[in-house]
C-alpha cells in the first residue's frame, strides 16, 4: 500500500509542478495544500470503489452524488455569509489501495479540493486518509470499522471517520449466535488484507470478546484474497465440528468457499459474514445457498433516523434510490448520503472555504443527527472517530426481490426495530 508521508508528498508536489507552499493556508500547518483564494465553488473529492472486488460498496455513489448536487443547486451552501456552488469530483479506487492513494493525491495536488470524502473498507479509506494527512486536506471517511482505520495513526490532524467498531461486530455476531443451539465452536474465515488482519488481531480484533463469551475459535490462518481452493479451511472447520462460521471475505472468495463447503459436506448451523454479504446481488448469486446467511447491518430503511440535509427518513431515501435506479436498496447508500450531510454541516460552520484548517476543526466539533444515526466527534471512542449503531440481519426470501435483508438482532440498539427472529441455516442439500 502506498502511503505518502509529508516529505514524499512535497516531492510529488514538486514533480507535478503544483504549488503547495508551506503555510499557504494561514491557519494550517506547513505542508497544507494550497487553496484558490476567493473561490465561490466548493470542490469536494470523493473516492470509493465502484469497480473491482469491492464494487458493491460503491454501487449507490453516483445516485447519491447526483441527488446531492440537485439539492445544493436549489439550496446553496453558505460559508462565511456567502453562497457557494459545489463541484463533486468522483474517483474510482478500483478496489485497489495504491489506486486509491494515487487518485487522492491527484485530487489534492491538481484539483485542489477543499474537502475529501472517502468510503468503504480500510483498503480505500486508509490510503486516502493518509494522503489527506500528508497534504493538509480535511477528510471524512465512512463504512470502515474504526480499529483498522485508527490503528497506527497517531493523533490525526486532518482525517475523521464515522462508523462502527469491531467490538460492535463481535457483540452483534455473538448476539445472533446465542439464539441458535450450537456447540459454540466457530470457524474464522478471514483474508490476508487490512480488514482480515484487523479482525484477526489477537488484542484489538474480535477474538478476545468472542472467547470471553465462551466460543472456541478455529483459526486456519488468513487466506490469500482471490484464492480458488478453500480445502484447508474447510478441513479445519469440519475436523473441529465448527457449527458457527464468521469472517470478512470478499464476495467472490466467499462464493467459492461456500460452494466448496457444501460440496464437501460442511454446513454450520449459523453463519455471519462481513463484506461478502453486503449486496443483494452477491447473495442472489449464491442461489438457494444464500438463505439465512447473516451479516452486520449498518443501515437499512427500518433505521429510525432522518437526513439533516434533505429531511428524508431512511425509508424515504431507500425508496427514492429504488425509484430512480430500479435497484434494491443497499447499505452503503445511507453512509454515502451521510458523508454529504457531514460535509455541508462542516463547511457551513467554517469561516471560509479556503480555510481548510477551519473546516477540519469544524468536523472535530461536530454533533449531527444524520440518516445513519447521531454522530458526535467529541465523544470518541478515540480521537477523530464518531461511532454509528450496528445491528444484525439475515437474508430471507423476498417478495419484490429474490432476497431481502431482515434485521433480526439489535443488542444495545432497541431503537432500531426487529423485523424477524434469528433462524439457523437450512440443511445442506444432499
Amino acid at each position: 500500500m502506498r502511503r505518502l508521508d509529508r516529505r514524499r508528498f512535497l516531492k510529488a508536489v514538486a514533480a507535478t509542478g503544483t504549488v503547495a507552499v508551506a503555510g499557504a493556508c494561514a491557519s494550517g500547518p506547513p505542508g497544507a495544500a494550497a487553496a484558490s483564494p476567493g473561490s465561490a465553488t466548493v470542490r469536494i473529492g470523493f473516492v470509493s470503489p465502484e469497480t473491482g472486488v469491492l464494487a458493491a460498496f460503491g454501487e449507490a455513489d453516483q445516485y447519491v452524488i447526483a441527488a446531492f448536487q440537485e439539492h445544493v443547486a436549489r439550496n446553496p451552501i453558505r460559508i462565511g455569509g456567502r453562497s457557494h456552488s459545489v463541484e463533486v469530483l468522483k474517483r474510482d479506487s478500483q478496489s485497489d489501495p495504491d489506486r486509491a492513494a494515487d487518485v487522492a493525491a491527484d485530487l489534492i495536488l491538481n484539483d485542489e479540493v477543499h474537502l475529501m470524502l472517502v468510503s468503504s473498507t480500510p483498503d480505500t479509506t486508509n490510503p486516502v486518509s493518509d494522503q489527506c494527512e500528508a497534504g493538509g486536506v480535511p477528510c471524512v471517511a465512512a463504512a470502515t470499522p474504526w480499529q483498522p482505520w485508527s490503528s497506527g495513526r497517531q493523533a490525526p490532524a486532518w482525517s475523521y471517520l464515522f462508523s462502527w467498531g469491531l467490538d460492535d461486530v463481535e457483540a452483534v455476531y455473538a448476539g445472533m449466535w446465542d439464539q441458535v443451539v450450537t456447540n459454540r465452536t466457530a470457524g474464522a474465515l478471514w483474508p490476508d488484507d487490512p480488514d482480515g488482519l484487523a479482525w484477526a488481531n489477537p488484542n484489538t480484533g474480535v477474538l478476545p470478546g468472542l472467547t470471553a463469551r465462551g466460543y472456541s475459535i478455529v483459526n486456519p490462518g488468513n487466506h490469500v484474497p482471490g484464492t480458488q481452493d478453500f480445502s484447508a479451511q474447510i478441513a479445519a472447520f469440519r475436523d473441529a465440528q465448527a457449527e458457527v462460521l464468521f469472517g470478512v471475505p470478499a464476495p467472490a472468495d466467499f462464493a467459492a468457499f461456500w460452494g466448496q463447503a457444501t460440496d464437501q459436506g460442511h454446513r454450520p448451523r449459523i453463519a455471519t459474514l462481513g463484506k461478502a454479504l453486503l449486496s443483494p446481488s452477491d447473495v442472489e448469486a449464491l442461489g438457494p445457498l444464500g438463505m439465512n446467511l447473516g451479516t452486520e447491518v449498518w443501515w437499512s430503511p427500518g433505521h429510525p433516523f432522518t437526513s439533516s440535509l434533505t429531511g428524508q427518513s431512511a425509508a424515504a431515501l431507500a425508496q427514492a434510490y429504488s425509484a430512480a435506479t430500479g435497484r434494491q436498496w443497499t447499505q452503503p447508500l445511507g453512509h454515502a448520503h451521510a458523508l454529504f450531510e457531514v460535509a455541508v454541516a462542516a463547511l457551513a460552520s467554517a469561516g471560509a472555504v479556503e480555510d481548510r484548517r477551519g473546516i477540519a476543526d469544524a468536523i472535530g466539533r461536530l454533533r449531527l443527527d444524520t440518516v445513519v444515526g447521531p454522530l458526535d466527534w467529541t465523544a470518541g471512542p478515540v480521537p477523530n472517530v464518531a461511532t454509528t449503531p450496528l445491528v444484525g440481519g439475515q437474508w430471507r426470501a423476498g417478495t419484490a426481490s429474490p432476497f431481502e435483508l431482515v434485521v433480526v438482532s439489535n443488542p444495545g440498539h432497541p431503537e432500531i426495530p426487529l423485523a424477524g427472529a434469528v433462524e439457523p441455516l437450512p440443511t445442506a442439500p444432499s
